[in-house]
């Protein structure tokens, strides 16, 4: 394993990697683990937008709605370009969910020399994410989200993903920079294979 991660850090220099996932898909924690594991900065959208939310007294998303596309080019891209991230490889958490969203993310990213290596996929079906929505709000632990009280919001985000984050993924497939990874199984089995595919695809940049 050490070499593998040895070899990923190596071809994602500064580079990114961005992650996609339905919600509950476990995008943040794999994510978080992923950077941790590469030594790299984590950075997810959704958090983002949390916290600009509520600093700000919106409520984009309080019935399961994307953001606008202005408002994530106004709170969230500017993440890539900050400079105390200048030296570091970055692991994003589905950083431009909207069709037509991700060419500006590939840009932004490129010019500040974080190139985007790789797009993950988290492959699960609708059904196993819902039945996750409710295992959760019986454990009560996703903590107080709006977007997560819901049994009608969540089926609004799950309908979003379907809608416009789907060709953004077709996107990053034409484009060479999708891997799909089987998310519907447990979490230490889907980082491991997040590593073999990232592992496979630093070693084919190599050959």
């Amino acid at each position: 394993m050490e070499e593998k991660i040895s070899a990923i850090k190596t071809w994602l220099g500064t580079g990114s990697i961005n992650i996609f996932g339905l919600p509950m898909s476990g995008k943040d924690t794999q994510g978080i683990k992923l950077a941790e594991t590469l030594d790299a900065k984590f950075i997810s959208s959704g958090m983002i937008i949390r916290a600009m939310e509520k600093k700000t007294n919106n409520n984009y998303t309080k019935h399961g709605e994307l953001i606008p596309t202005n408002v994530f080019y106004e709170w969230v891209l500017p993440y890539l370009e900050r400079r105390d991230l200048f030296n570091y490889p970055l692991v994003l958490s589905s950083i431009g969910r909207w069709q037509g969203e991700e060419d500006q993310v590939i840009s932004v990213a490129k010019g500040a020399g974080h190139e985007i290596k790789a797009a993950i996929i988290l492959n699960i079906s609708e059904a196993d994410v819902e039945q996750r929505f409710h295992a959760a709000k019986v454990l009560a632990d996703r903590g107080e989200r709006e977007d997560d009280k819901d049994l009608e919001v969540f089926r609004v985000r799950i309908k979003e993903f379907r809608e416009k984050t789907l060709p953004v993924l077709q996107h990053y497939k034409t484009l060479g920079l999708l891997v799909e990874v089987n998310g519907d199984q447990p979490r230490e089995a889907v980082f491991n294979e997040i590593v073999e595919k990232l592992y496979r695809r630093a070693s084919q940049s190599q050959a």
